[in-house]
């Protein structure tokens, strides 16, 4: 073997090995099309949708290791609630003076039942984008978002910040944190336990339950009758499709409280408030904000082998 080949193979393997490390990231707005793709080695990872054809801006598709879709953007029959929106934040709420809103049902907010194509008179609307960046390990940025009635008056301001970090191996996990701010007034929040997506995912019918994905807990409950509305730090979705396994798993980020959790074999699951602002009505004062924060785990394997416990630990502590 010449000099210049083991340097070549040197390199490559450095090369190769700086590659698994450290995915290259990269993010890309595209306003026309109202989405923000980021792309983990050329690979499509996720998809923010924000266009105003969307009365809940959301994520989607959040795809696998693999390149499987994960969610559920809009059920078709005989899938069930088509109102779901892959993965999204969205709540029931009145300012002070102003209609009654549930946001959550957005088909109750067409301006026109009859014809869907004429738009939403409630909606979640996206203003602007900040801080768009990427580092090659990592993307991120901030969001700012109006809640608004009649298609004119404000309710609420969102601000959301996102960041993306590569794992390895086509692994990733989405840090998402959100405030809504009652900047135009006293706010009520009117949603049940159930009602309200804080964040909610909706995973699709090849990785849900009923078509063999298992629901796993941080204390390894399993299934929706033994996780529904219980309190976990994470609950994990997997399931082996096409002879792959693979799934997502949320994290709560620590907060001081307890959360439960709604847990469906459908598809549907996602942490709840805390006790005192969940299945009850409560106020937001003008200028108070609530908010929440998550980590969103995509990985191979199962939730042994995708090393969820592992990476949690890590996630709390700043490692991952």
């Amino acid at each position: 073997m010449t000099a210049k080949t083991v340097t070549c193979a040197v390199l490559m393997s450095v090369i190769a090995a700086t590659a698994q490390a450290a995915p290259p990231v990269h993010i890309q707005q595209d306003d026309a099309a109202g989405t923000l793709t980021v792309n983990i080695s050329d690979k499509l990872a996720m998809q923010y949708q924000y266009g105003d054809q969307w009365a809940i801006p959301h994520f989607w598709p959040v795809n696998t290791p693999s390149g499987k879709n994960l969610l559920e953007q809009k059920a078709q029959p005989p899938e069930k609630f088509p109102h779901h929106r892959a993965m999204w934040v969205v709540d029931h709420v009145r300012l002070a003076g102003q209609p009654d809103v549930d946001f959550y049902h957005e088909w109750r907010n067409y301006i026109d039942r009859a014809h869907p194509e004429k738009g939403h008179k409630h909606y979640i609307r996206h203003q602007a984008f900040d801080n768009v960046k990427s580092d090659g390990e990592s993307a991120s940025y901030d969001e700012s978002l109006k809640w608004i009635v009649n298609q004119q008056t404000p309710v609420l301001d969102e601000h959301r910040h996102v960041k993306v970090h590569a794992l390895g191996e086509g692994e990733y996990l989405i840090d998402w944190s959100w405030k809504l701010t009652a900047s135009y007034g006293d706010v009520r929040f009117n949603s049940d336990w159930v009602h309200y997506a804080w964040p909610y995912v909706r995973i699709n019918h090849t990785f849900n339950g009923e078509h063999g994905g298992t629901i796993t807990a941080d204390n390894g409950d399993t299934g929706r009758k033994d996780t529904d509305g219980k309190y976990y730090n994470w609950i994990d979705y997997s399931n082996t499709v096409d002879g792959t396994p693979e799934g997502l798993a949320v994290f709560i980020y620590p907060d001081g409280e307890k959360h439960k959790w709604l847990t469906r074999e459908y598809g549907c699951f996602g942490p709840r408030r805390a006790d005192a602002f969940s299945g009850t009505h409560f106020m937001l004062k003008k200028g108070e904000s609530i908010g929440g924060h998550v980590g969103i785990l995509v990985h191979r394997g199962n939730v042994t082998d995708g090393k969820v416990a592992e990476r949690y630990a890590q996630y709390v502590e700043g490692k991952l």
